[in-house]
């Protein structure tokens, strides 16, 4: 299979060092915002076409499918330009910061019948996929979910510590994470409430944010995020269960006494990232809807269309 990626920044690297790990998979075309670092990413991955345009690489006969790590306002329109090539696509995390967009996503993928998946990375980290297992197994039950999204960013830096071309937000990147993984966890969600913090003069985003969630099951989520923290970074989650108390941070699993646990054995491969492209992959050759489908995961928008009306309401 031979794949394009576009988006040649701090998470198109993490997928490039994914899919060199998956049997039968080469990625033939790079597309970056720069031709010269993004060749220099090309060259560094043995990538033999790089380029600034994503419609050159579309038109390529030998690109079977696209994975768009590219800025979110881009998204939407991207999945649907690449399934308009007859590509099978993955957009990273957020499918779109509307619910118009995602919307629009769904339509594109029920008209083309392709393969149209999200990068929600947390149904795919063998920390949540093991409570996932344990909780259809009828195992666990979730009665609360404690969640911390922390960053350091009163700049427009990525990961890497770069200057980003487009600015990050709170509610539509990263509570995307936590809103989908609590309905993928604990069930439909059926009430949501969101306040937030002041709104950065330069950014004209929120730094700070708080979201209460609560599913059919009656199980609750309580979520925190914030862009001001100077500390430990990342996303931090507490399950409490009605059998046990978890830690999950990322691919790693401890218990509520930070006890680790093995989750060696749960799949294939201890990273998230390359676990989701393993799917993506998965899901095309066996002409399959994957898990993270973008049917599967516009019930996320939904809610956090919701909670942008309250916001702005």
């Amino acid at each position: 299979m031979k794949i394009a990626l576009a988006g040649a920044g701090a998470f198109g690297e993490r997928h490039l060092d994914g899919l060199k790990l998956i049997d039968g998979v080469e990625v033939v075309s790079l597309v970056g915002r720069r031709l010269e670092p993004t060749q220099a990413i090309a060259d560094k991955y043995g990538i033999g076409h790089a380029t600034t345009d994503l419609a050159e690489s579309l038109a390529r006969d030998d690109v079977d499918a696209v994975i768009l790590c590219t800025p979110t306002q881009m998204h939407a329109a991207q999945a649907i330009q690449c399934m308009d090539a007859g590509k099978h696509v993955q957009v990273e995390i957020p499918l779109a910061d509307s619910l118009a967009d995602a919307e629009a996503v769904l339509a594109k993928q029920q008209e083309t019948g392709l393969v149209c998946m999200v990068g929600h990375t947390r149904r795919f980290n063998p920390s949540h996929q093991m409570l996932h297992d344990r909780i259809t197994a009828g195992e666990l039950n979730i009665q609360q979910m404690d969640v911390q999204t922390y960053f350091f960013r009163r700049k427009n830096m990525n990961a890497k510590g770069e200057a980003r071309s487009w600015t990050d937000h709170l509610l539509w990147h990263h509570a995307a994470h936590t809103v989908d993984l609590f309905a993928y966890q604990a069930g439909p969600i059926v009430k949501a409430n969101a306040i937030e913090g002041p709104i950065h003069p330069e950014l004209g985003i929120a730094m700070d944010m708080s979201i209460q969630l609560k599913a059919e099951s009656g199980a609750i989520c309580t979520l925190s995020l914030s862009f001001n923290n100077d500390g430990p970074l990342g996303t931090f989650f507490r399950y409490i269960c009605d059998n046990g108390t978890y830690l999950a941070r990322y691919d790693d699993l401890f218990t509520g006494k930070e006890e680790q646990i093995d989750v060696s054995k749960v799949a294939v491969s201890m990273n998230g990232i390359e676990l989701q492209d393993r799917e993506f992959v998965a899901a095309i050759r066996e002409g399959r809807e994957p898990n993270s489908s973008v049917a599967q995961v516009l019930p996320c928008y939904r809610v956090l269309d919701m909670l942008e009306q309250q916001l702005r309401g």
